[in-house]
């Protein structure tokens, strides 16, 4: 018998195509990164594997915290598409990809001072930080092409076009596994050969982006939208609403380079554990994103056509999905400790003692599921001072408990703090969601944007 559903559910098609897609494409990303940890962890000298992890620090700020040239790329793009405006689409596109370009280039020209700064600011001793310099040295040449990546993967996921997005991901995390077993095992680069890895996977994950690009825009178009793409006015609403996400997700960011950063004041055993910890997180947040994308493309693209009465329902099914999808990670890790981590290293020193925090996955997982799912939809309706102001408040709340971590020299309490700055950011969107009906328009308050 065929059960025919509302119809503002007929999204549900588009919608598990979009998640499996942007799950498979973000798992690729923290998959890498654990069987990277797996090459580093099997090292000798553990430094290695803590530099990295210290050094990472630095290109979340770098890397991650422009991660909004992709969130900002989709939920225009997706906001053009819904409106059937082809020209907007190109521009939005050529205009993030200059922004990318420029941002890039700069991270290049102060790369050493960076690296300084970076180093002065991190704890760690002198084997952990050199190790660290070394990854940090070889990765950072890849920053415009990781920009760049940035901005294609958000427009083609902004049309909806999952098999470039994939056929990416494969891409970039596949070579970046080849070139890591190259240049560390065979090679013995340790560090370096880690950082040089990724940073040229980003270069061949970029040329392939840009040829499907290619074969995807309406080469007649081009003189028409050039002439637009310096508008100051539409710059200035660019500007406004990828400086709102900009702060945001440094926020975010911060939070968890904090962690990080006091893990290693208490302990390089116990940087090690949160580690290794992390990579569990990370690989969880990969799939949660992945419907945070998806329930994000969807709200621009039904924001675009007015089609305000689909995103109510489309709330609860992204919610839903999303801790379906996350908890997996954090039961299988409670329930299999030392299986799970022991795969990560084989250093009895660091995984004797992760049973005693593995526990903090379960609440801190289920609303990081919550809250992403919730900042997806407000990107979505470029809503993004809305995002950043639950980021702030947020981190009001995170900052003075991790403190008292620090002074007490507590794992436990510092655990808490990262689950206490997913509460806070999952509570204040809801209500600020409550306080909005779907017919208001968020992107008109928010940021001015109206049209690409």
């Amino acid at each position: 018998m065929n059960i025919r559903l509302p119809s503002q559910y007929d999204f549900l098609n588009r919608f598990s195509r979009l998640v499996l897609v942007s799950i498979l494409s973000n798992l690729m990303i923290p998959l890498a990164s654990l069987v990277n940890t797996a090459f580093l962890g099997h090292l000798e000298n553990i430094g290695h594997l803590a530099g990295v992890v210290l050094a990472t620090l630095l290109f979340d700020y770098l890397y991650i915290s422009f991660n909004f040239l992709r969130k900002s790329t989709n939920a225009m793009t997706a906001q053009a598409v819904g409106r059937d405006d082809s020209k907007a689409v190109l521009l939005v596109g050529l205009r993030h990809g200059l922004i990318a370009l420029g941002i890039g280039s700069l991270i290049l020209i102060l790369q050493y001072p960076l690296q300084k700064l970076g180093f002065t600011l991190l704890i760690g001793i002198p084997d952990v930080k050199a190790s660290g310099i070394d990854y940090f040295n070889a990765r950072i040449l890849g920053a415009p092409a990781v920009l760049l990546n940035f901005v294609l993967i958000g427009w083609f996921q902004g049309q909806e076009m999952n098999r470039f997005v994939l056929l990416m991901s494969f891409i970039n995390n596949g070579a970046n596994i080849v070139l890591n077993y190259l240049f560390i095992i065979q090679l013995g680069w340790a560090s370096a050969g880690a950082g040089l890895a990724t940073a040229l996977s980003q270069y061949l994950t970029l040329l392939m982006g840009l040829i499907l690009a290619c074969f995807n825009i309406q080469w007649q178009e081009i003189p028409a939208v050039a002439q637009k793409i310096l508008d100051r006015s539409a710059l200035k609403a660019t500007f406004a609403f990828n400086g709102n996400l900009m702060i945001s997700t440094l926020v975010s960011t911060s939070s968890f380079a904090i962690f990080t950063n006091l893990s290693s004041a208490i302990d390089t055993t116990l940087l090690a554990e949160n580690g290794l910890l992390m990579e569990v997180v990370f690989l969880s947040i990969a799939v949660i994103q992945g419907v945070g994308t998806s329930t994000q493309t969807l709200t621009g693209n039904f924001k675009g056509k007015d089609a305000n009465e689909q995103l109510e329902q489309l709330l609860k099914i992204a919610l839903l999905t999303s801790l379906l999808v996350a908890l997996p990670f954090a039961l299988v890790s409670v329930l299999f400790p030392q299986t799970v981590f022991g795969l990560l290293t084989n250093h009895t020193e660091v995984t004797k003692s992760i049973s005693s925090y593995v526990g903090w996955l379960i609440p801190f997982l289920a609303f990081t599921a919550i809250a992403y799912i919730l900042d997806g939809y407000f990107i979505g309706l470029t809503a993004g001072q809305t995002t950043r102001n639950s980021a702030l408040i947020a981190l009001g709340g995170f900052a003075p408990t991790a403190f008292v971590a620090w002074y007490f020299h507590s794992n436990h309490i510092l655990w808490f703090a990262m689950s206490l700055y997913m509460v806070i950011v999952a509570v204040t969107l809801e209500v600020q969601r409550q306080r909005l009906s779907p017919s208001t328009s968020c992107q008109e308050r928010d940021t001015g944007i109206t049209k690409a």
